[in-house]
């Protein structure tokens, strides 16, 4: 099978390449445009590969786009290339139109054009998998115990609107057209090569630099917390097991507060990078220091990821 990734330079792009090319026979074709978001270096470890391709193309680029599938020839696609960082949406929102939505109705279309040349046995394997955030689902608050593939959507930022939007153009595609698609919804990643600007790396990196440790508020912003690795497996599930026209959620049942990860952040580089803080501070959680709050700031997610569970993730 031909596996084609957009972002798979990316956080979680990165991840799933990795996990395809270490854990199947699969071919991984990767569709990067290389924003600031995207690394080479993420995937250095396994480059050259005999059975990975890149493609330096931008999703909002129809023909290029068209090319790729006429060249490589597909049986899944795996849509995870968006702008993703909340503060940036707040700051320039219609690059995030222009890529999650422009670029998700493009590549799908793309994909539609694809899929409808393919002989009849190759149409029904081909999957085109969209990884969403439970962000389109709003604020969770303190009543409910998680968001469910029946949430209704409720986005707040426009990072989350504009992933909303994609959901909605995904499952449109899926109805109007047929086109075999599933959606995941999934909860915040953590782990190895996750972009600096992210809760976490900034964290650690600001600490070991001496700097202060913005949280946002009163910190108790509570997050569902998955590891980037365990949703790259999900998605390997929900690509094989999963049904088109559906929904699947994927989540830690990890609920955090924002307030404790950093904590627990600037615990860990108490005892492992002591020597780092050069007598500046007595504990790195000395530096935290709490802002003003952004606009729209979501209080609560989680996620109930039972759906994803059943196909034997």
């Amino acid at each position: 099978m031909i596996i084609l990734v957009t972002g798979g330079s990316g956080f979680i792009g990165s991840a799933l390449v990795r996990e395809i090319l270490s854990t199947t026979p699969m071919h991984v074709v990767n569709v990067d445009a290389l924003t600031y978001a995207g690394n080479e270096d993420s995937l250095s470890d396994i480059t050259p590969h005999q059975r990975y391709s890149f493609e330096r193309v931008d999703i909002c680029d129809g023909a290029q786009l068209d090319s790729v599938f006429s060249r490589h020839q597909p049986d899944v696609v795996v849509h995870l290339a968006a702008e993703s960082h909340v503060d940036r949406s707040i700051d320039d929102p219609m690059s995030f139109v222009h890529t999650n939505v422009l670029g998700t109705s493009r590549l799908l279309e793309s994909s539609r054009h694809y899929w409808n040349d393919l002989a009849a046995d190759q149409r029904a394997d081909f999957r085109f998998v969209h990884v969403s955030s439970d962000e389109v689902f709003g604020d969770l608050g303190s009543v409910r115990n998680a968001f469910d593939s029946d949430s209704a959507y409720a986005p707040n930022s426009p990072y989350a609107a504009s992933k909303a939007a994609a959901d909605h153009l995904v499952r449109a595609w899926h109805r109007t057209y047929e086109l075999p698609t599933v959606i995941v919804n999934c909860s915040n990643n953590y782990g190895p090569r996750q972009f600096p600007e992210k809760l976490i790396p900034h964290m650690i990196i600001s600490a070991l630099k001496g700097r202060d440790l913005p949280v946002y508020g009163d910190g108790l912003q509570v997050r569902d917390w998955v590891y980037v690795e365990d949703h790259a497996r999900a998605l390997l599930t929900v690509m094989k097991e999963g049904t088109p026209g559906s929904t699947y959620l994927v989540g830690g049942s990890n609920q955090v507060p924002n307030i404790d990860i950093v904590q627990s952040v600037c615990q860990l580089l108490d005892e492992l990078a002591s020597d780092s803080r050069s007598g500046l501070v007595e504990s790195y959680s000395d530096l935290i220091t709490f802002v003003e709050d952004r606009p729209g700031h979501d209080r609560r997610y989680a996620v109930n990821a039972q759906s994803t569970l059943d196909l034997g993730w």
